[in-house]
Parts: C-alpha cells; structure tokens; sequence
C-alpha cells in the first residue's frame, strides 16, 4: 500500500485522526498508520481505508477475510473482547468491532472509514482487484463476443 505514517497517540486528539483521514480521504487511497501508544505499550499497526474505497474492495472481492480460530465443531468459538463504549476524539467516535478486529471511524454519525490489520487490507485489495481484472460488464461482453464473430478464422487466415 502505498501511504505510511506514525503518529505517537496518548488519545488521538490534537487532529492527529482527522490529518490521517483527511490524506486518505484526499488521495482516496489507503494510509498506512503506526501508533506508538503512550506507557510503553507495544505499537500497533493498522490501515485507514475511506469508507468508499472499503466499499469498492468488498463489492469485488468474491470472499470475506478468512477468520483463524472461528470456532470447533462444537460450536465454541475464540474469547471475544469485552465490549466497550465507543471512543469519542473531538468530532470522530471510534467504534471497535468485537468480530473480526475492525474499528469504525464515525463523523458526525457517519462511518467514514475504517481501520484494518495490514494483512486484510492488503489481501481485501488483492481479492478485489483480481475479480474486478476478470470482470466484464454485460454490454462489454456483448460487443467483445460480437467483435470476436467479426473475426476470420484462423483457417481463413
């Protein structure tokens, strides 16, 4: 992916969300992000995805992210996180899915976009890309299939 930035968070306020959002949203592509949270906690590293280009990905990827650990044949599943309020910063709430590890990033009530681990973004755009490479739409396909019929055999040839 091609935009990479740290940004050393205790809360995420002095813009330090909205200057992330604002480069995804701006170049609508996704933004690599490290935080270096504050105590000595170990970093973490997530993607911001624009809500609209997460929306592309998983409109042509054929699959959802393979989950590790979905559960046994006894229908246990993996310990979930224990839920939490969302997270207010000035005019974004953040809202941590319990399932699958994504966080939501809302704007006055409006999800704009979301944070990933690095592996799915990067696997969510690979699946979406090759599906969509693959892909044509109904008139494409017609005018392809009639310009092949224009076309002399190769015996002609």
């Amino acid at each position: 992916m091609g935009i990479e930035i740290d940004v050393v968070v205790g809360y995420p306020i002095n813009d330090e969300v909205e200057r992330v959002l604002g480069l995804a949203e701006a170049v609508g592509e996704p933004v690599t992000v490290t935080f270096l949270w504050e105590g000595g906690e170990p970093a973490e590293r997530a993607v911001m995805v624009p809500a609209a280009t997460l929306a592309l990905w998983e409109h042509w990827a054929p699959t959802a992210w393979p989950t590790s650990g979905a559960g046994d044949e006894n229908g246990a599943g993996v310990e979930q996180p224990e839920l939490a309020h969302p997270a207010e910063f000035g005019p974004f709430t953040l809202f941590r899915r319990r399932v699958g590890g994504r966080t939501a990033v809302a704007r006055d009530g409006v999800v704009v976009a979301e944070l990933l681990n690095p592996e799915e973004a990067h696997w969510l755009e690979e699946k979406a890309r090759n599906v969509r490479q693959g892909f044509m739409d109904p008139k494409q396909k017609a005018a392809f299939e009639e310009f092949l019929a224009r076309q002399a055999s190769l015996e002609e040839q």
